[in-house]
């Protein structure tokens, strides 16, 4: 999807406090001496910095595709029905019979339900079919002297010319995503330090041809973000006509039986005897589902919220979970509204990041608060009439 994962933890173990980590910009050739030198500090031999950077170029494609994200800007219905289709669903339940015994593996030795695995292969990479055709070496130096997010970047640059020394990464043939990511479950190079698994027992990690690789990878980092076991992750909801809207949204968790005395009731079967919050990504007139612990971890792969909730419920699917019920939303509001709306909101002190039409973490919250103002049921969806209040 080409949407940056987040890595704490891994980052975590290769940064370095007093260092410059975000230094960016300036001369591009001044700027990869400058990590040459910091690549010393680290341990990384001069040869091999110097083999690494020596043939690499600043990719201005990368920075179109870094800001040229647009995808996210549509609806969760919108966005997941593009995502989702019925071939990648026989897809993903043939590459389940297929991989079988890894799953298994995965299954016993990460915790981790094998839907939720598929549902990121799919997304990521079509099953494998499509890992991106971008430099990797000339996309992660490009980031980190960019300067919008070089302390994401710079790191990376420094694990992959780890990766580099060990003879698992090639700076001048190794591609995948515009952001870095590697292989068939898309990977930054920490993560694959990190958590990169010789699935197929051959002696190396490739996760760019061998799908036991990628997915044991994938499965270890997704337990090292903290995947809870044996539990759920997300299951589609019905909600009352009337409830206090406010309480709805990832800040408010509630036990099983508290929802239900507000009505809140499963589409199927029972809720699960786990903390949980309902989420309604467009609105109280849309589709709603409850999140269990697990659905956290997802913003620790990735940070798009419409990704993240069609990520999830589309491993529902894969389990057998039926078509959501879409509901009736208002109609929210068009990019250059979102930006007009995202400016009010900042205005009246609510921080909502950059200012890019996206509804985000910052913007829903945002919104949630001026509606419970108003007196407009505070569901966090934004339609042209709160704009017009505001």
């Amino acid at each position: 999807m080409g949407v940056l994962k987040r890595c704490a933890a891994a980052l975590a173990l290769i940064a370095l406090p007093g260092l410059a980590a975000a230094q960016c910009g300036g001369s591009f050739s001044a700027f990869k001496a400058g990590l040459k030198a910091e690549a010393a500090t680290r341990g990384i031999a001069s040869g091999t910095a110097d083999a690494f950077l020596s043939g690499v170029r600043q990719d201005n494609a990368v920075l179109r595709a870094d800001r040229s994200q647009g995808v996210f800007q549509r609806p969760f219905v919108d966005f997941s029905r593009r995502l989702i289709s019925q071939n990648r669903i026989d897809a993903g339940r043939a590459k389940a019979r297929q991989y079988a015994s890894v799953f298994d593996r995965i299954e016993r030795d990460y915790g981790l339900d094998r839907n939720v695995l598929l549902a990121f292969w799919a997304f990521e990479t079509d099953y494998g079919a499509f890992q991106g055709d971008f430099n990797t070496a000339n996309a992660l130096v490009t980031l980190a002297h960019d300067c919008r997010r070089p302390d994401l970047f710079r790191p990376q640059v420094f694990a992959a010319m780890e990766l580099f020394a060990r003879g698992a990464f090639d700076p001048a043939r190794t591609t995948g995503a515009w952001a870095g990511e590697i292989g068939m479950v898309q990977m930054l190079p920490a993560d694959i330090l990190e958590n990169g698994v010789d699935g197929d027992g051959d002696g190396a990690v490739r996760l760019k041809t061998s799908a036991p690789d990628a997915l044991m990878s994938g499965g270890k980092m997704l337990q090292h973000l903290g995947w809870r076991a044996g539990e759920p992750w997300l299951q589609e909801a019905v909600v009352p006509a009337q409830m206090d809207w406010s309480l709805s949204g990832l800040g408010t968790v509630k036990s099983p039986a508290d929802w239900q005395k507000l009505g809140v009731r499963p589409r199927q079967g029972q809720f699960a005897n786990l903390p949980a919050s309902l989420i309604l990504p467009q609105g109280h007139k849309g589709p709603a589902f409850i999140a269990y612990p697990n659905f956290s971890t997802y913003f620790e792969w990735n940070q798009s919220f419409t990704y993240v909730l069609t990520a999830a419920y589309f491993a529902t699917r894969l389990a057998g979970a039926p078509v959501y019920d879409a509901g009736n939303p208002d109609p929210g509001l068009n990019s250059d509204q979102m930006k007009r709306l995202q400016t009010k909101l900042q205005a009246r002190g609510h921080n909502v990041g950059k200012i890019d039409g996206i509804l985000g973490a910052g913007t829903r919250a945002a919104v949630q608060s001026e509606q419970k103002r108003l007196g407009l049921p505070a569901d966090a969806w934004p339609t042209a009439a709160l704009l017009g209040r505001l």
